[in-house]
């Protein structure tokens, strides 16, 4: 019996490979070394998913959240203290824009049913 792999989340593992290293800095810098090793866990789930369980889905939420600054205003978080000490001018925030927006893209183009963590999240944000 031989599966194929969704074309959606094909397409969100090659974004997951040509982008590890971009979202690994982007990790670190937006919410520091625990951010990082979430990042790096997360991004070899997606690498080595046949499907988008709710675990990835999870994970993918938390990962956009991390990078379009959900938290950074939240004073409890420590993505706040990460964003306080963050220099606007650093060449590195354009690229995490991008990353931003390509994810978003990304998503917004996976299958998914409603009542999934992931669909759940898009209808809100």
């Amino acid at each position: 019996m031989c599966s194929t792999i969704p074309r959606s989340l094909v397409e969100l593992q090659e974004y997951a490979r040509f982008h590890y290293e971009g979202l690994q800095n982007a990790a670190l810098l937006l919410a520091g070394p625990f951010a990082l090793k979430r990042v790096q866990s997360l991004l070899d789930d997606i690498l080595s998913s046949r499907t988008i369980t709710r675990r990835l889905q999870v994970g993918i939420v938390d990962i956009h959240k991390l990078l379009s600054l959900y938290h950074a205003h939240d004073p409890d978080r420590i993505e706040a203290a990460y964003f306080a000490e963050i220099d606007f001018c650093d060449p590195f925030i354009e690229d995490i824009c991008l990353l931003t927006e390509a994810l978003t893209d990304i998503l917004y183009r996976l299958e998914l049913d409603p009542g999934q963590p992931l669909a759940d999240y898009l209808m809100v944000a």
